[in-house]
């Protein structure tokens, strides 16, 4: 019964001292040892001033981008295809006709789906219907109005104009002037934050960029448009945004 006792003790003895030399090496104040330990990565990063930089031009948009097509519905899947297709040819000859070249025109959305109503409590199918839409960019600004006139001209009643939207074609060098607005503001504010902490500025140790996105300008939505002369559309002002995090070293 004693020799039982001294063993579990000594047992106890031998795992306490175990676990304290596992939490001296964890807690140690070395960072190689905690690297070692922990699997953690130290670096520079990991002090200093971090400031994020906002950059934004503004720039007035230079492409339209349609969502269009047509929108059929009869007795039958094959007359309702029918009517949709024919609208749709006229469409596309129309979007030919002024300028609009193939690879700027893809379809977005094709369905044929039954309608049905309820008589008495009893669901009774009256038909089907094909929608066809498209998106269409259109490179000059100043055509767009006559596009979507001559577009609803041809689809008739069967014409849709789902959305309009802006775009810029070629944002890249807009990035590189927002890139440059955004590096000077993360500078501003870091010298700001180090004069107010007494501290003198570094160069930076860490930079990330994210953003560089180009919000678009909807004009409406789901709107059937009939033909009027010369429908106006003015594509306004648009910002470029670009966004970057700065590390600054610190003495």
């Amino acid at each position: 019964m004693k020799r039982n006792l001294l063993l579990t003790i000594g047992l106890a003895i031998a795992i306490i001292a175990v676990g304290a030399v596992g939490c001296n090496g964890y807690f140690t104040s070395e960072p190689e040892a905690q690297s070692e330990i922990s699997g953690l990565i130290w670096s520079q990063q990991s002090t200093g001033i971090w400031v994020t930089g906002e950059g934004k031009v503004t720039v007035v948009p230079d492409v339209v981008v349609l969502s269009l097509g047509v929108e059929a519905q009869a007795t039958t899947v094959a007359e309702a295809q029918r009517q949709a297709a024919e609208a749709m040819d006229a469409i596309m000859n129309e979007l030919d006709d002024h300028g609009v070249a193939k690879k700027d025109i893809k379809t977005q959305f094709y369905s044929i789906q039954p309608v049905r109503r309820w008589d008495n409590g009893k669901e009774i199918l009256i038909g089907y219907r094909v929608t066809n839409t498209v998106t269409a960019k259109i490179r000059n600004v100043e055509d767009a109005g006559t596009i979507i006139d001559a577009v609803a001209a041809a689809g008739g009643d069967y014409a849709r104009i789902n959305s309009i939207s802006f775009t810029v074609d070629e944002p890249e060098a807009y990035y590189e002037e927002a890139r440059q607005k955004a590096m000077a503001d993360a500078e501003d504010k870091a010298k700001q934050l180090a004069d107010l902490g007494g501290l003198k500025l570094g160069k930076p140790t860490y930079i990330n960029e994210s953003g560089g996105y180009i919000p678009v300008i909807r004009d409406y939505y789901g709107v059937e448009v009939a033909p009027a002369p010369t429908t106006p559309i003015s594509p306004g002002e648009t910002e470029i945004q670009l966004t970057v995090q700065v590390v600054y070293s610190i003495s």
